[in-house]
């Protein structure tokens, strides 16, 4: 049995290949691979995005948010009527999201989601919640870190599940929420499951295995029944928003446009989107086309810069306040009042309002407080805060300097993007997402960049990204090109050249005895290069040994250009596949075709033994890497 590990290409002279993994007939096809793309081309699981809704009556879009989640839907035949649904009315609420959590009893059983789960978990005795399982902000989990389908999450008393499970009853909750939304919307006709075409948001910034994660974890909920179900369309959030905010008339937007016409009525219009989401920002340049498409100018930018920065550093100034072990014992034997203290404190930092907040300060803190002396003398050390008969009254000021990390970095970003040559032409900024409703924020944005550009955000700031996600699933080719975020490549072996190679990366054919190199990194798309969504490359290999019955594909990424090797500094193994090849009577002549269509949220390759001319799908395991 072969174990080298490449093909050889035959796209130029010398001789290439792909990952000899197999010598004996153990395979009986050969298989299309799906590979994983965005915004940002990463590879992904796959989805054909080709008429998508086409067999569809109802589209439902999920954004699923670090902070808050809610869904959208529309008949997929149009969407001129997008439905918003409102949660929380129960609690005298009404709002477009419903909180980001997730309750799960001592059984480790699913209980309550979003506003109730808040609801019931600060409801239990702290003896009682100590066993119970509640998570909030888990979303941040998958970005910025290895994403693995048994990976481990962690509750707010310090107790783990699994991370799949948790995101999985997420999903599975609003799925029947929208299901049953859907059956009444439609006067109670059966809503049939696969007359739905799900969408999911997703961060543009997030890993290749982030995204795998969430179709994993959709399947897990019943939202599709394999891997590879066209009903199920990952969309990047900042593309969302910036679908619905190109067609919305001036008064849609809370500052005043220049220009009454909508943006996709003024073709060569570039903006820039901000989605400012409780964990991440995401950041995106489009240029309005003719026919009312967008074409991406500038890579997915972005970072955990997002509404949770500005929560931890408050807590951080409770800490500050409530020293002695004070903050520390309430928040260890309190974690259900805390919970309500910071989410009352969510509220308030998102106030359109440019003034002092009054925070209520629960009994139990209070208590512990005062155990240790009068609560009043607790501020006597402190800037910006004083005690104000059982409330924390915290200036204005004091307020803006919890949104400094956040504003530094976005602001940043954005003078970075924006004093390039190339985005010249730009003349909007769009502020999106729950987190831009902040005063604080859209005033720290608007004094840095009002005087060269419109900054604006729509009405509904916080259901841009969902009411997107509806017109994306409806027609995924709105979005007709994009930019790679990363230089993306395949492991193949060439023909050995002693001036080039290094002596280490040898590989002696044990059927003629020709040398090759290997470990070499074929570069299939550049960093910064723009890429139409029906744009498809083909790339032709053999084999390296007569034997050689599959072959495996290695994908790589690097921020480099043109790396040599597939193990230098700064390039990353994304994933693999293996593709049978049976018939070996062509031995090394054999050729397989692997084409690969770029430019999609989710892209598609096939490899296509040319000898057998059988195919079937597979899907890349991103997880296990």
């Amino acid at each position: 049995m072969s174990e080298s590990t490449s093909l050889r290409s035959v796209a130029s002279k010398d001789r290439v290949g792909v990952a000899s993994c197999c010598s004996q007939n153990g395979f009986n096809f050969i298989p299309v691979c799906y590979i994983y793309s965005s915004v940002t081309l990463e590879l992904c699981v796959f989805v054909l995005l080709s008429d998508m809704a086409s067999d569809s009556v109802f589209v439902v879009a999920i954004d699923f948010g670090t902070s808050y989640s809610g869904y959208c839907f529309s008949l997929a035949s149009g969407t001129d009527q997008i439905r918003q649904v409102f949660w929380g009315t129960e609690h005298g609420l009404k709002t477009p999201k419903t909180p980001t959590c997730i309750l799960f009893d001592r059984k480790k059983e699913f209980s309550k989601f979003g506003y109730d789960a808040v609801m019931k978990y600060k409801s239990l005795p702290s003896s009682e919640a100590d066993k119970w399982y509640f998570f909030q902000n888990f979303k941040m989990r998958l970005y910025n870190t290895k994403v693995t389908s048994g990976m481990e999450m962690e509750a707010s008393n310090g107790k783990t599940l699994p991370a799949l499970m948790v995101f999985a009853e997420s999903l599975r909750y609003m799925k029947e929420h929208a299901l049953n939304t859907v059956q009444e919307a439609s006067f109670h006709t059966v809503c049939d499951p696969q007359e739905i075409t799900w969408v999911i948001t997703v961060p543009a910034i997030w890993s290749a295995a982030a995204r795998q994660f969430m179709r994993l974890a959709a399947k897990e909920a019943g939202l599709i029944s394999d891997m590879i179900s066209e009903k199920l369309i990952i969309a990047l959030e900042p593309e969302a928003a910036s679908l619905w905010c190109k067609q919305l008339p001036q008064e849609g937007f809370i500052v005043e446009a220049s220009d009454k016409k909508k943006f996709e009525d003024s073709p060569g219009i570039q903006y820039i989107v901000v989605d400012c989401g409780g964990g991440t920002i995401d950041i995106t340049v489009h240029e309005i086309q003719e026919n009312h498409y967008l074409k991406e100018l500038h890579k997915a930018s972005g970072g955990g810069w997002g509404g949770n920065r500005v929560d931890e550093n408050f807590s951080a100034f409770l800490r500050e306040i409530f020293d002695d072990g004070v903050w520390d014992e309430y928040v260890k034997r309190h974690p259900t009042e805390l919970q309500n203290m910071m989410y009352n404190f969510g509220l308030q930092k998102c106030s359109a309002n440019r003034e002092a907040v009054y925070i209520h300060c629960y009994y139990n803190l209070t208590r512990v407080a005062e155990s240790r002396k009068e609560i009043s003398q607790f501020f006597t050390k402190v800037t910006g805060a004083v005690w104000c008969d059982g409330a924390i009254m915290v200036t204005y000021e004091k307020m803006k300097s919890f949104f400094e990390y956040s504003i530094k970095n976005i602001v940043g970003t954005l003078r970075e993007i924006l004093g390039k040559p190339e985005m010249a032409k730009v003349q909007y900024i769009l502020l999106v997402g729950g987190f831009s409703t902040s005063i604080i924020l859209r005033d720290a944005i608007r004094q840095a960049f009002s005087t060269k550009y419109h900054v604006l955000c729509p009405m509904e700031a916080q259901a841009a990204v969902a009411k997107g996600a509806v017109l994306f699933g409806v027609n995924p080719k709105i979005i007709a090109s994009r930019i790679s975020a990363r230089t993306y490549g395949v492991e193949i072996y060439t023909r050995f050249d002693v001036a080039i190679h290094d002596f280490c990366k040898r590989y002696v054919s044990k059927a003629d005895g020709f040398v090759y190199c290997k470990d070499i990194f074929q570069k299939l798309v550049g960093i910064e290069e723009s890429v139409n969504i029906n744009e498809v490359a083909e790339y032709i290999f053999q084999p390296i040994e007569a034997d050689q019955t599959c072959a495996r594909f290695s994908f790589y990424s690097t921020e480099k250009q043109c790396p040599q090797y597939v193990d230098e500094e700064g390039v990353e193994l994304l994933g693999t596949c293996t593709v049978p090849m049976p018939d070996t009577r062509l031995g090394k002549n054999r050729k397989l075709r692997l084409d690969i269509k770029f430019g999609l949220t989710e892209f598609k390759a096939t490899a296509t033994d040319i000898t057998s001319k059988q195919s079937r799908t597979i899907v890349i395991d991103f997880l296990a890497v």
